[in-house]
């Protein structure tokens, strides 16, 4: 069964002013499409082909000879992500486990923004900043261009894509008024925690590319959210 470009969690216009249709648009419509499409020209008549998507990330990372294949199933896994890791409803903080867990190991959640954004900055390049459970401590990672915390054991809780196509119509060169922007309104902690709860087995939301669907009804959005 070939892979297929899941909704989005929220209609086009839901994250305007913090990030604008045309953005979404494109950025969905166009580029995260682009990677399922090439993704399905090159697993059809493989064994890839009925195999879930984090499975083939984790298979193909590091293997030269099945590259393109690990680049558009990660960029398609990572965007998958990404919708979830934003909200209409953005913003502010985490409550219960995870806001204990972002104190202990950042200080308090202005030290984790402060230092999310710092990470997101120095990405030199295409890539992602990550907010990942790692032996059993919070971290922020970065990673480049297609790669993946789920290629190297690494559990996600939430990401921002920082390639350019992510940013550039809605605030031109400037990163950092963008990841501003992602953190004061668009972060979906609600999201972050269900992951962090999950996180003890292994089952973080959105793992099972096919059941994104379902993903996106328990991300806490509601009907209104959508239309």
């Amino acid at each position: 069964m070939a892979f297929q470009l899941p909704e989005l969690p929220y209609a086009l216009h839901a994250l305007e002013p913090h990030m604008s249709r045309r953005t979404l648009a494109l950025h969905h419509g166009k580029h995260h499409k682009g990677y399922i499409d090439k993704l399905n020209g090159l697993v059809e008549g493989t064994s890839y082909a009925d195999r879930e998507l984090h499975e083939i990330v984790q298979e193909t990372c590091g293997q030269s000879d099945l590259g393109a294949v690990f680049n558009n199933a990660a960029q398609a896994w990572n965007h998958a992500f990404f919708w979830l890791s934003m909200t209409p409803r953005g913003g502010g903080g985490p409550e219960g486990e995870l806001a204990l867990r972002l104190e202990r190991d950042f200080g308090d959640v202005d030290a984790f923004a402060g230092q999310f954004k710092e990470a997101a900055l120095g990405q030199f390049g295409a890539g992602w900043a990550w907010l990942v459970i790692d032996a059993g401590r919070l971290r922020i990672t970065t990673t480049s261009n297609a790669d993946t915390p789920v290629a190297h054991g690494l559990q996600p809780l939430l990401t921002i894509d920082v390639w350019e196509h992510a940013y550039y119509l809605d605030h031109q060169n400037e990163r950092g008024a963008y990841v501003d922007t992602w953190l004061a309104n668009l972060v979906n902690w609600e999201f972050a925690a269900a992951n962090f709860e999950d996180a003890g087995e292994g089952n973080w939301k959105a793992n099972r590319y096919r059941e994104v669907r379902e993903a996106f009804a328990e991300s806490g959005l509601g009907e209104q959210d959508r239309a």
